[in-house]
Protein backbone atom coordinates (compact mmCIF):
# COMPACT_ATOMS: atom_id res chain seq x y z
CA UNK A 1 0.00 0.00 0.00
CA UNK A 2 0.96 3.63 -0.54
CA UNK A 3 0.18 6.51 1.83
CA UNK A 4 -0.34 10.19 1.11
CA UNK A 5 -0.51 12.80 3.88
CA UNK A 6 -1.76 16.36 3.55
CA UNK A 7 -0.07 18.32 6.33
CA UNK A 8 2.98 16.61 7.83
CA UNK A 9 2.76 18.23 11.25
CA UNK A 10 3.40 16.92 14.76
CA UNK A 11 0.66 14.28 14.74
CA UNK A 12 0.99 13.14 11.14
CA UNK A 13 4.75 12.74 11.50
CA UNK A 14 4.25 10.37 14.43
CA UNK A 15 1.69 8.37 12.46
CA UNK A 16 4.14 8.07 9.55
CA UNK A 17 6.88 6.89 11.92
CA UNK A 18 4.62 4.31 13.52
CA UNK A 19 3.04 3.11 10.26
CA UNK A 20 6.07 3.17 7.95
CA UNK A 21 6.37 -0.63 7.72
CA UNK A 22 2.79 -0.86 6.40
CA UNK A 23 3.49 1.23 3.32
CA UNK A 24 5.68 0.67 0.31
CA UNK A 25 5.69 4.40 -0.41
CA UNK A 26 4.86 7.52 1.61
CA UNK A 27 4.42 11.03 0.24
CA UNK A 28 3.41 14.05 2.31
CA UNK A 29 2.91 17.78 1.99
CA UNK A 30 4.83 20.40 3.95
CA UNK A 31 5.02 24.16 3.74
CA UNK A 32 8.81 24.08 3.32
CA UNK A 33 10.35 20.80 2.05
CA UNK A 34 13.89 22.01 2.78
CA UNK A 35 13.19 22.12 6.52
CA UNK A 36 10.67 19.37 7.21
CA UNK A 37 12.17 16.04 6.18
CA UNK A 38 14.66 15.29 8.96
CA UNK A 39 14.31 11.81 10.42
CA UNK A 40 11.64 10.62 8.02
CA UNK A 41 13.77 8.45 5.76
CA UNK A 42 12.31 7.98 2.30
CA UNK A 43 9.18 10.10 2.65
CA UNK A 44 8.63 12.08 -0.55
CA UNK A 45 7.95 15.69 0.46
CA UNK A 46 5.71 17.98 -1.56
CA UNK A 47 5.24 21.73 -1.08
CA UNK A 48 1.63 22.65 -0.42
CA UNK A 49 -0.07 25.70 0.99
CA UNK A 50 -2.13 28.77 0.10
CA UNK A 51 0.63 29.97 -2.23
CA UNK A 52 2.27 26.67 -3.22
CA UNK A 53 1.15 23.49 -4.94
CA UNK A 54 3.59 20.80 -6.08
CA UNK A 55 2.70 19.54 -9.57
CA UNK A 56 3.46 15.95 -8.49
CA UNK A 57 0.63 15.74 -5.94
CA UNK A 58 -2.03 14.63 -8.42
CA UNK A 59 0.13 11.71 -9.56
CA UNK A 60 0.90 10.81 -5.94
CA UNK A 61 -2.81 10.66 -5.14
CA UNK A 62 -3.50 8.44 -8.15
CA UNK A 63 -0.98 5.94 -6.78
CA UNK A 64 -2.11 6.06 -3.14
CA UNK A 65 -4.27 3.62 -1.19
CA UNK A 66 -4.52 5.52 2.11
CA UNK A 67 -5.02 9.26 2.64
CA UNK A 68 -4.52 11.12 5.92
CA UNK A 69 -5.60 14.77 6.00
CA UNK A 70 -4.04 16.78 8.80
CA UNK A 71 -3.96 20.18 7.06
CA UNK A 72 -6.43 22.60 8.70
CA UNK A 73 -8.88 24.65 6.65
CA UNK A 74 -8.04 28.27 5.86
CA UNK A 75 -10.32 31.31 5.94
CA UNK A 76 -11.38 30.36 2.42
CA UNK A 77 -12.24 26.76 3.31
CA UNK A 78 -10.47 23.45 2.83
CA UNK A 79 -7.64 23.86 0.34
CA UNK A 80 -7.24 20.12 -0.15
CA UNK A 81 -10.81 19.61 -1.32
CA UNK A 82 -10.79 22.82 -3.33
CA UNK A 83 -7.84 21.62 -5.39
CA UNK A 84 -7.96 17.83 -5.29
CA UNK A 85 -11.53 16.67 -4.73
CA UNK A 86 -11.85 15.24 -8.24
CA UNK A 87 -8.42 13.59 -8.10
CA UNK A 88 -9.25 11.92 -4.77
CA UNK A 89 -12.71 10.86 -5.94
CA UNK A 90 -11.26 9.22 -9.03
CA UNK A 91 -8.34 7.54 -7.26
CA UNK A 92 -7.99 4.03 -5.85
CA UNK A 93 -7.76 5.42 -2.30
CA UNK A 94 -9.65 3.07 0.01
CA UNK A 95 -9.29 4.76 3.42
CA UNK A 96 -9.44 8.45 4.26
CA UNK A 97 -8.81 9.89 7.72
CA UNK A 98 -9.56 13.53 8.48
CA UNK A 99 -8.03 14.97 11.66
CA UNK A 100 -10.39 17.44 13.31
CA UNK A 101 -10.75 18.77 16.86
CA UNK A 102 -13.04 18.46 19.87
CA UNK A 103 -13.23 22.24 19.61
CA UNK A 104 -16.24 21.73 17.34
CA UNK A 105 -18.33 20.92 20.45
CA UNK A 106 -17.72 24.39 21.85
CA UNK A 107 -18.55 25.13 25.47
CA UNK A 108 -20.54 22.37 27.18
CA UNK A 109 -20.32 23.94 30.67
CA UNK A 110 -18.32 21.03 32.01
CA UNK A 111 -20.79 18.32 30.94
CA UNK A 112 -19.75 14.88 29.73
CA UNK A 113 -20.15 14.54 25.96
CA UNK A 114 -19.60 11.93 23.25
CA UNK A 115 -19.87 11.61 19.46
CA UNK A 116 -23.67 11.95 19.63
CA UNK A 117 -23.40 15.42 21.17
CA UNK A 118 -24.52 18.19 18.83
CA UNK A 119 -21.59 20.44 17.79
CA UNK A 120 -21.73 23.93 19.24
CA UNK A 121 -18.75 25.76 17.68
CA UNK A 122 -17.94 29.09 19.28
CA UNK A 123 -15.13 30.31 17.00
CA UNK A 124 -14.64 30.84 13.30
CA UNK A 125 -11.95 28.14 13.37
CA UNK A 126 -14.39 25.58 14.77
CA UNK A 127 -17.11 26.57 12.31
CA UNK A 128 -14.62 25.99 9.49
CA UNK A 129 -13.77 22.58 10.94
CA UNK A 130 -17.41 21.51 11.02
CA UNK A 131 -17.90 22.62 7.43
CA UNK A 132 -14.80 20.74 6.34
CA UNK A 133 -15.81 17.57 8.22
CA UNK A 134 -19.16 17.71 6.43
CA UNK A 135 -17.50 18.08 3.03
CA UNK A 136 -15.18 15.12 3.59
CA UNK A 137 -18.02 12.92 4.81
CA UNK A 138 -20.05 13.97 1.76
CA UNK A 139 -17.18 12.96 -0.49
CA UNK A 140 -17.14 9.56 1.15
CA UNK A 141 -20.90 9.13 0.77
CA UNK A 142 -20.76 10.09 -2.91
CA UNK A 143 -17.79 7.91 -3.84
CA UNK A 144 -18.14 4.95 -1.47
CA UNK A 145 -14.71 5.63 -0.01
CA UNK A 146 -14.56 5.08 3.77
CA UNK A 147 -14.03 8.52 5.31
CA UNK A 148 -13.37 8.64 9.06
CA UNK A 149 -13.26 11.83 11.13
CA UNK A 150 -11.04 11.92 14.23
CA UNK A 151 -11.79 14.71 16.71
CA UNK A 152 -8.63 15.22 18.74
CA UNK A 153 -8.21 16.64 22.23
CA UNK A 154 -5.21 18.73 23.30
CA UNK A 155 -2.22 16.95 21.80
CA UNK A 156 1.06 16.41 23.65
CA UNK A 157 4.10 14.19 23.27
CA UNK A 158 7.89 14.33 22.88
CA UNK A 159 9.03 17.92 22.46
CA UNK A 160 5.52 19.32 22.92
CA UNK A 161 4.25 19.06 26.48
CA UNK A 162 3.95 20.92 29.81
CA UNK A 163 7.46 19.87 30.90
CA UNK A 164 9.01 21.51 27.85
CA UNK A 165 7.09 24.71 28.55
CA UNK A 166 8.27 24.71 32.16
CA UNK A 167 11.89 24.20 31.13
CA UNK A 168 11.66 27.00 28.58
CA UNK A 169 10.03 29.37 31.05
CA UNK A 170 6.92 29.63 28.86
CA UNK A 171 4.46 27.95 31.19
CA UNK A 172 1.59 29.79 32.86
CA UNK A 173 -0.54 28.49 35.72
CA UNK A 174 -3.89 29.96 34.72
CA UNK A 175 -6.61 29.53 37.33
CA UNK A 176 -10.21 29.42 36.19
CA UNK A 177 -12.45 27.66 38.74
CA UNK A 178 -14.31 24.67 37.32
CA UNK A 179 -12.32 24.59 34.06
CA UNK A 180 -11.28 21.17 32.71
CA UNK A 181 -9.68 19.94 29.50
CA UNK A 182 -9.03 16.55 27.95
CA UNK A 183 -5.69 15.67 26.43
CA UNK A 184 -4.26 12.94 24.20
CA UNK A 185 -0.73 11.63 23.73
CA UNK A 186 0.40 11.66 20.10
CA UNK A 187 1.22 7.94 20.28
CA UNK A 188 -2.36 7.15 21.26
CA UNK A 189 -3.58 9.10 18.24
CA UNK A 190 -1.32 7.00 16.00
CA UNK A 191 -2.61 3.83 17.65
CA UNK A 192 -6.21 4.90 16.96
CA UNK A 193 -5.50 5.65 13.30
CA UNK A 194 -3.79 2.30 12.84
CA UNK A 195 -6.76 0.55 14.44
CA UNK A 196 -9.12 2.34 12.07
CA UNK A 197 -7.05 1.22 9.09
CA UNK A 198 -7.75 -2.35 10.17
CA UNK A 199 -11.44 -1.65 10.83
CA UNK A 200 -12.66 1.04 8.43
CA UNK A 201 -16.20 2.32 8.80
CA UNK A 202 -17.54 4.79 6.26
CA UNK A 203 -18.83 7.95 7.90
CA UNK A 204 -17.36 7.19 11.32
CA UNK A 205 -16.65 10.01 13.76
CA UNK A 206 -14.39 9.32 16.75
CA UNK A 207 -13.41 11.38 19.77
CA UNK A 208 -9.72 10.68 20.35
CA UNK A 209 -9.05 11.66 23.93
CA UNK A 210 -7.78 10.44 27.27
CA UNK A 211 -9.84 9.20 30.22
CA UNK A 212 -9.49 12.12 32.62
CA UNK A 213 -10.48 15.73 31.89
CA UNK A 214 -8.42 17.78 34.31
CA UNK A 215 -7.93 21.45 35.31
CA UNK A 216 -4.87 22.79 33.45
CA UNK A 217 -3.10 23.99 36.60
CA UNK A 218 -3.24 20.46 38.05
CA UNK A 219 -1.36 19.14 35.03
CA UNK A 220 1.22 21.93 35.31
CA UNK A 221 1.74 21.20 39.01
CA UNK A 222 2.14 17.47 38.36
CA UNK A 223 4.62 18.11 35.54
CA UNK A 224 6.71 20.43 37.71
CA UNK A 225 6.84 17.95 40.59
CA UNK A 226 7.67 15.07 38.27
CA UNK A 227 10.53 16.90 36.54
CA UNK A 228 11.79 18.74 39.62
CA UNK A 229 11.09 22.16 38.15
CA UNK A 230 9.83 25.35 39.83
CA UNK A 231 6.17 26.21 39.45
CA UNK A 232 5.14 29.43 37.74
CA UNK A 233 2.95 31.69 39.88
CA UNK A 234 -0.82 31.39 39.81
CA UNK A 235 -2.55 33.82 37.44
CA UNK A 236 -6.25 34.57 37.57
CA UNK A 237 -7.87 33.92 34.20
CA UNK A 238 -9.73 37.22 34.20
CA UNK A 239 -6.51 39.26 34.44
CA UNK A 240 -4.18 36.91 32.52
CA UNK A 241 -2.34 38.24 29.48
CA UNK A 242 -3.60 35.76 26.87
CA UNK A 243 -3.83 35.84 23.11
CA UNK A 244 -7.37 35.88 21.66
CA UNK A 245 -6.91 32.24 20.60
CA UNK A 246 -5.77 31.15 24.07
CA UNK A 247 -8.61 33.07 25.74
CA UNK A 248 -11.18 31.44 23.45
CA UNK A 249 -9.69 28.05 24.32
CA UNK A 250 -10.34 28.70 28.02
CA UNK A 251 -13.88 29.71 27.12
CA UNK A 252 -14.72 26.07 26.36
CA UNK A 253 -15.33 23.66 29.23
CA UNK A 254 -16.24 20.02 28.61
CA UNK A 255 -15.54 16.43 29.55
CA UNK A 256 -15.12 14.18 26.51
CA UNK A 257 -15.78 10.43 26.47
CA UNK A 258 -13.65 8.02 24.41
CA UNK A 259 -15.83 4.92 24.68
CA UNK A 260 -16.25 4.52 20.90
CA UNK A 261 -12.57 4.10 20.04
CA UNK A 262 -12.30 1.49 22.78
CA UNK A 263 -15.40 -0.53 21.93
CA UNK A 264 -15.40 -0.23 18.14
CA UNK A 265 -11.70 -0.03 17.32
CA UNK A 266 -10.35 -1.98 20.30
CA UNK A 267 -7.98 0.80 21.30
CA UNK A 268 -6.17 0.46 24.62
CA UNK A 269 -4.60 3.79 25.46
CA UNK A 270 -0.94 3.59 26.41
CA UNK A 271 -1.42 6.87 28.32
CA UNK A 272 -4.99 6.93 29.67
CA UNK A 273 -4.27 10.04 31.75
CA UNK A 274 -1.72 12.84 31.75
CA UNK A 275 0.11 11.09 34.61
CA UNK A 276 1.24 8.11 32.53
CA UNK A 277 2.03 10.32 29.58
CA UNK A 278 4.17 12.81 31.48
CA UNK A 279 5.91 10.08 33.48
CA UNK A 280 6.92 8.35 30.24
CA UNK A 281 8.28 11.61 28.82
CA UNK A 282 10.35 12.27 31.94
CA UNK A 283 11.66 8.70 31.96
CA UNK A 284 12.71 9.00 28.34
CA UNK A 285 14.71 12.15 29.08
CA UNK A 286 16.37 10.72 32.20
CA UNK A 287 19.74 8.93 31.68
CA UNK A 288 19.80 5.29 32.80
Amino acid sequence: MNLFVFGLGFTARRFVERASERFARVAATVTDPSRAGAGLGDVALRAFGPETDDARIAADLAESDVLLVSAPPTRDGDTVLARYRAAIAGSRIGWIGYLSTIGIYGDQQGAWIDETTRPNPSSLRSHARIETETQWLALGAETGKPVQVFRLSGIYGPGRNPIVKLREGKSQRIIKPGQVFNRIHVDDIATTLLASLDRPRAGAIYNVTDDEPTPPQVVTEYAAALAGLPLPPEIDFETADLSPMARSFYGENKRVRNRLIREELGVNLAYPTFREGLAALVAKDTPA
